[in-house]
């Protein structure tokens, strides 16, 4: 009986142990990936919402886009970042990619515990920007928009137009490069100037247009046929990507009417 009792408190003994370096190498490999996928960088110059030079290096924030000079909020989103982390020490998250083709450092900036390409979405400064994929920030972007649209803020504000809730989309059809409204009012719309925009750059502006009640209208990247009720998005050979976008739908004073992820 001792003797069982002695082999089972050295078989305990043993599996602590056991779990002991197991936990610890898990915590050692722990810090030495967080130490090789983050680096610390100074701030030394904020170019605009989304790109910051860092130790002689130009950096683009990862998974946002935020407006181009001339933009509605470009100034704003420029001046929030460099209220962010202007002359700071931050450390940088790098994706899959290192460098995008212009020859820029793709990273994700943290300040301390804070993302900052995140704040930029939660504050209205940025949108979702996912060109190359998704990866495992999408889907807490993703929500930041969201909490960005409830907020209603900045990029995030809601039209107050009449036309606002009458638009709806019907059909996203990213094969045939098309995208399907409705209008469900019981009423004609004037559409004059409206704006799509995806993640990225690429921007349609309606012509002067009416949608009719009750009636589908169809957005579609090409060049121009004789269909009926089809608005052409031309020098653009695609727009809608197969590895997920966002379509923003925004009136004539850049409010957002609608949006939607895929």
């Amino acid at each position: 009986m001792k003797r069982e009792k002695r082999t089972l408190i050295i078989l305990l003994i043993f599996l602590l142990f056991l779990l002991f370096i197991m936990n610890y190498t898990f915590l050692d490999n722990l810090v030495e990936n967080s130490l090789l996928e983050r680096e610390s960088f100074v701030v030394e110059r904020i170019i605009d919402g989304d790109t910051i030079m860092a130790n002689g290096e130009y950096i683009r924030l990862l998974g946002i886009n935020s407006p181009e000079k001339g933009e509605k909020y470009y100034d704003e989103a420029k001046q929030y970042l460099e209220n962010l982390i202007f002359n700071k020490t931050v450390q940088l998250e790098f994706g899959t990619e290192q460098r995008d083709k212009y020859g820029r450092i793709l990273a994700y900036i943290y300040d301390g515990e804070t993302l900052v390409n995140q704040k930029l979405i939660l504050n209205g400064y940025a949108n979702i920007y996912f060109p190359s994929g998704k990866d495992n920030y999408y889907g807490l972007f993703l929500n930041s928009w969201r909490e960005c649209i409830k907020n209603n803020q900045n990029l995030c504000e809601k039209s107050t137009s009449v036309e606002a809730h009458c638009i709806e989309i019907f059909e996203f059809d990213t094969e045939n490069q098309e995208v399907i409204f409705r209008n469900k009012c019981e009423r004609d719309l004037n559409l004059d100037y409206w704006k799509i925009k995806d993640e990225g750059r690429k921007r349609y502006f309606f012509p002067i247009f009416t949608a009719k009640k009750y009636d589908y209208f169809t957005v579609k990247v090409g060049e121009e046929d004789s269909s009926e009720n089809v608005l052409y998005w031309r020098g653009e050979d695609y727009v809608w990507t197969e590895t997920g976008d966002s379509l923003f739908l925004r009136d004539d004073q850049d409010k957002l009417i609608l949006w939607y992820s895929y």
